[in-house]
């Protein structure tokens, strides 16, 4: 299969927020591969940020794919390599807890791949609106979908703890979602401290109305105007309709040919 390289409109923003005393989020913006990931440090325990860098540095040094199966295995060989390199840091601090979530998305072919740990998401916007291609890994969202709680009942709640991550355990659990990526799909991966502050309605509507850079910078306003409790990282990759590569001709031309 020959691949055909899209053409993407992409932004990314990451900020500290106006609590938090460092950023501890990570971003990576890779669409010269098809690749943009949202790392969020596990806040309140030990060493987030150099957590959510090991994973972003790790997913960096993926080289050019041969086919979008390539790239995903690429991925996922670079998650596991630094959720070991993770641990490795767990330990040379006598065992305390340090770990990130991740969400990576991956485009190539006409098709797309969510791979994610923890309650970072990726979302997909288009005509049908706006969809959470991930689910998030968290004690609240288990007990939704065990049906102990309906999604009206939990409107509210605090963010609980997350059950799945990036280095906290030796073999780490991913979820994947694949599925076809069109031109005019805008994708939104971002960090719970966006989605802490503004609802999907909002972010289908800046993202779908907005360049992706303006985008970002703007959902990222409002979330700070309404108290910034978290990190902020936002990555938007749209999909651009692709030019035609076939010289247009006027009827002029055509007249003025021997």
């Amino acid at each position: 299969m020959v691949h055909i390289p899209s053409l993407f409109d992409v932004g990314s923003v990451t900020h500290a927020g106006r609590v938090r005393a460092r950023n501890e989020d990570s971003c990576l913006v890779r669409t010269d591969i098809g690749l943009w990931a949202v790392a969020d440090g596990m806040g309140g325990h030990e060493a987030g940020d150099l957590a959510s860098n090991i994973v972003v540095q790790s997913l960096d040094t993926i080289g050019a794919p041969d086919s979008a199966a390539d790239l995903l295995a690429q991925c996922e060989a670079r998650l596991f390599s630094a959720n070991q390199q993770i641990l490795a840091l767990s330990h040379a601090r006598q065992g305390a807890i340090v770990g990130t979530t991740t969400a990576v998305l991956l485009i190539r072919d006409g098709h797309y791949a969510c791979v994610w740990a923890g309650d970072s998401r990726v979302y997909l916007i288009n005509r049908g609106g706006i969809k959470q291609v991930s689910h998030d890994h968290s004690e609240l969202e288990e007990l939704i979908a065990g049906g102990a709680l309906s999604r009206e009942e939990v409107e509210g709640w605090p963010n609980s703890a997350i059950t799945r991550a990036v280095g906290v355990v030796a073999d780490p659990e991913f979820e994947v979602v694949t599925g076809p990526a069109e031109p005019e799909d805008v994708f939104v991966i971002c960090s719970d401290g966006l989605t802490r502050h503004v609802q999907d309605d909002e972010i289908q509507q800046y993202a779908a109305s907005r360049l992706a850079q303006a985008a970002c910078e703007d959902m990222l306003a409002l979330a700070l105007e309404r108290g910034g409790l978290d990190n902020v990282t936002i990555v938007i990759a749209r999909l651009l309709v692709p030019r035609s590569s076939e010289p247009t001709r006027t009827p002029l031309d055509r007249e003025q040919r021997p």
